[in-house]
């Protein structure tokens, strides 16, 4: 596909980025997209056959595009802590912000798959995964992190940033004190 077919689908999932996060995934249609976009169904369905492509690539596109801001710093020698801080700023924001949450959507579309080890959901999280692992080994090696159980602290920060995402938007939780203290109770078991 040339420049002009990649602007498109770029332009497919700004649109329907906002969409999801909007109305969650299964609630968004085909032809709810195309209004967003302008785009005819024949100009959509000519880059994505279904909502659910769509998705899984606006889902891959964020994945990847951490992982790489992440990697470029790691490669560049910028402090563990800083790059720790960012992404825990990142998570505490997202965690407090529920009207641009995609908690919703991810829900609905990974509870739609079949749990199995091809499970596109357990794949992000072994991208995740192996992100902040890498974060915490590069921590521990600058001297900046202390020797801990890395796969338990990462486990713990996916685990409790996606259940306070989910749960803030089914029941009233005072998201700033949990995420605050979340937040702040991790970077304490990492930074010396």
């Amino acid at each position: 596909m040339g420049k002009k077919g990649d602007k498109t689908k770029a332009a497919i999932r700004n649109g329907a980025l906002a969409l999801f996060v909007q109305k969650g995934f299964k609630d968004v249609t085909m032809k709810d997209i195309c209004h967003a976009t302008g785009l005819s169904r024949g100009g959509l369905y000519m880059h994505y056959g279904s909502t659910k492509q769509i998705f899984a690539d606006v889902i891959n596109e964020i994945m990847s595009s951490l992982k790489n801001q992440v990697a470029i710093k790691l490669e560049n020698g910028i402090s563990a802590t800083y790059i720790l801080d960012e992404l825990l700023e990142r998570y505490q924001s997202e965690m407090l912000d529920r009207s641009g949450s995609l908690a919703l959507a991810f829900y609905e579309y990974y509870s739609s798959i079949p749990l199995s080890d091809d499970n596109a959901m357990l794949k992000q999280y072994y991208q995740s995964k192996e992100m902040l692992c890498s974060l915490i080994e590069y921590g521990i090696k600058k001297g900046e992190f202390k020797q801990v159980n890395k796969e338990a602290i990462v486990d713990l920060l996916l685990f409790s940033y996606q259940g306070v995402r989910m749960l803030s938007g089914i029941m009233p939780l005072d998201n700033d004190q949990i995420a605050m203290g979340m937040i702040s109770e991790i970077r304490a078991m990492l930074v010396k």
